[in-house]
């Protein structure tokens, strides 16, 4: 779900490289032993994955005015605010840094589905990647969500309505 099955690389990994140098450049994260949360690295990093994540024809739609999308921006960094770790964040970010499994695909042998939406920023479907690595694996198959008023970009991912129908048919597949 909201992946590629190569590494980290193009605007992904430069916007992970901006969120992360946002945290560790601030000078109240301290080298990572702050009293305060790092306030603007957080608010840095916090608009990097609201851009990163967003979907254009849900964000048009929610918020088709220049006063409903300050409402909502305002609405979001209050929200994520409160429980946000600068060192956890970091973490999470950098975990995936490395992340390339594309040497070994031919090895997977079990069913696999891949499944992305359209709407993607972080896993673009123009890039053709997932139509040319979802041949490498035996029992796999590739599904691209088309842009419509329940996808949410990157986001889809947490929208079962979505893609359930898909995972359906996998675990179906997968108990043959």
């Amino acid at each position: 779900m909201a992946c590629q099955p190569v590494q980290i690389a193009d605007a992904t990994a430069s916007g992970r490289k901006m969120l992360m140098d946002a945290i560790r450049n601030d000078p109240e994260w301290k080298g990572g032993d702050y009293f305060e949360e790092p306030k603007e690295a957080l608010r840095t990093a916090l608009d990097l994955l609201l851009i990163a994540g967003s979907a254009p024809l849900y964000m048009q739609k929610s918020y088709p005015t220049r006063d409903a999308a300050d409402k909502d921006l305002d609405d979001y960094f209050k929200a994520r605010f409160a429980g946000l770790d600068a060192n956890d964040l970091l973490y999470q970010v950098n975990a995936s840094r490395n992340y390339d499994p594309s040497p070994s695909l031919e090895k997977i042998t079990a069913h696999v589905m891949y499944i992305n939406s359209a709407d993607d920023f972080i896993n673009p479907p123009e890039l053709g990647i997932a139509d040319r690595e979802i041949k490498k694996m035996k029992n796999a198959r590739f599904v691209l969500l088309p842009i419509s008023d329940e996808t949410r970009g990157h986001g889809t991912h947490t929208r079962a309505v979505v893609w359930k129908q898909y995972l359906a048919e996998l675990l179906e597949k997968s108990a043959r």
